[in-house]
């Protein structure tokens, strides 16, 4: 028996020959209990667009629907999977716009059509984090979404709402951390998924934060991929390349320090000493 009248998501997997395929990260989440999760999770969607990244067989699709989202765009790459989500479609009429193609070929922002947007997705684990690194630098702020509700291995999510002197704090932590309130909201255990990964994984929610401290986004970028790309050494042998001891002298900060003892803030103000 399925919660919202559609046949059970094994059957349609079954059906339309879906077998979760390795080159593409895919993991099925069968689960409707946390299909439901993830979408309350993501709050009142009765009035958003929600983009969706890699539905598959259309599990969390039929969540967002059934939680009342206004309209929800599906990005899916796997052309096997589009009859199955015109099936979705069909029983939603109107409220499911299904978009054959590749994530990181589309521009999220003109999806949105002014209306509200919340992204929402279970997202494929080899384009993930780049995925996020995209959101999270977007060059207009505050950004075409008011809130993202992501599915991450555990240790990614880790990564994105680390603080500073944690082992798992580096530049993801300092991107999300400079633009977005991050949390976990909750882990998923590896047998909800088809099939099951060898890890398990996590739900990050990020809101973004209106005035974030101003930086050049690409040099903030620069910056941290320098400082963290060689973690384990003093900032001014890892900032060598550009101008580390110029930058460390004009903000005031040691040299001696390692990356993950830096916070935000000083991230920032060596960006801006650029």
């Amino acid at each position: 028996m399925s919660l919202d009248g559609l046949p059970p998501l094994r059957e349609v997997i079954e059906r339309h020959g879906l077998q979760a395929k390795k080159s593409l990260g895919q993991n099925f989440l069968l689960d409707l209990n946390l299909t439901g999760k993830i979408a309350r999770t993501a709050g009142d969607l009765s009035t958003t667009t929600v983009l969706e990244v890699g539905p598959g067989p259309g599990g969390l699709t039929r969540a967002l629907l059934a939680n009342g989202a206004a309209r929800v765009v599906a990005i899916e790459r796997d052309e096997r999977c589009l009859a199955a989500l015109a099936d979705i479609a069909a029983h939603y009429p109107g409220r499911l716009e299904i978009i054959s193609g590749d994530a990181l070929k589309t521009d999220f922002a003109t999806l949105a059509n002014g209306a509200p947007v919340k992204i929402v997705a279970n997202l494929p684990y080899n384009i993930g984090t780049e995925l996020l690194i995209r959101w999270l630098t977007g060059p207009v702020w505050p950004p075409f979404y008011a809130s993202m509700t992501l599915m991450f291995q555990k240790e990614v999510a880790q990564r994105i709402v680390a603080r500073p002197g944690s082992e798992a704090y580096g530049r993801l932590g300092v991107l999300a951390g400079w633009r977005t309130e991050a949390r976990i909201a909750f882990d998923v255990p590896p047998q909800a998924f088809t099939p099951p990964p060898k890890v398990t994984s996590s739900v990050v929610q990020l809101l973004p934060r209106e005035n974030p401290l101003p930086a050049d986004v690409r040099t903030l970028g620069r910056i941290t991929e320098a400082a963290f790309g060689q973690r384990r050494k003093m900032l001014r042998q890892s900032l060598k390349g550009i101008e580390g001891m110029r930058l460390l002298e004009a903000t005031g900060i040691d040299g001696t320090r390692r990356a993950e003892t830096l916070d935000i803030a000083e991230f920032v103000a060596l960006a801006n000493a650029v």
